[in-house]
């Protein structure tokens, strides 16, 4: 390993000073904290059960929420699967449902999104058109949760 003479007189390794180098510019272009906070590697799991119409909310593994959501009525499907936000909309409206609002939209597959709703006294029934609806409040709690975390830490799970 090389070695170079430093004006004090002391000798300092080369790779030490790389390190050093590396470690400043890494404070410098995430900001004060180079340590990731455990929020932000924290792992979101959105859980949609079909058959019951919840919704469990798990945050690293550990329950949240439990939330009555609506989901695909009859004539209407909600797709089932495991998926990925594809597109967070804090307000957002239906070009193909009449311009019906969809607040605080988590979209997962193509025009299916996770979003607020009105129709509070549907929730824990199946009321949509494939999408999977929950009360306004709970909708904007997940949306800035999914916000916080990353869309790429969310895990969307939709089964019967």
């Amino acid at each position: 390993m090389f070695s170079v003479l430093c004006r004090e007189g002391q000798r300092l390794s080369v790779y030490l000073r790389l390190l050093t180098a590396a470690l400043a510019f890494a404070m410098l272009t995430y900001g004060a904290g180079v340590a990731t906070s455990s929020a932000a590697l924290a792992r979101v799991k959105v859980s949609v059960d079909l058959s019951s119409q919840r919704m469990r909310v798990y945050v690293n593994g550990a329950l949240r929420h439990v939330w009555r959501v609506s989901t695909g009525r009859r004539g209407y499907r909600t797709p089932t699967g495991r998926y990925r936000p594809t597109r967070l909309e804090r307000s957002w409206h239906s070009r193909k449902y009449n311009m019906s609002p969809m607040p605080h939209s988590i979209f997962f597959r193509g025009g299916y999104a996770i979003h607020g709703t009105n129709h509070y006294r549907r929730l824990g029934r199946t009321a949509s058109h494939g999408c999977v609806r929950l009360s306004r409040r709970n909708a904007a709690r997940l949306f800035n949760l999914v916000r916080a975390h990353g869309p790429r830490r969310t895990r969307i799970s939709i089964r019967h």
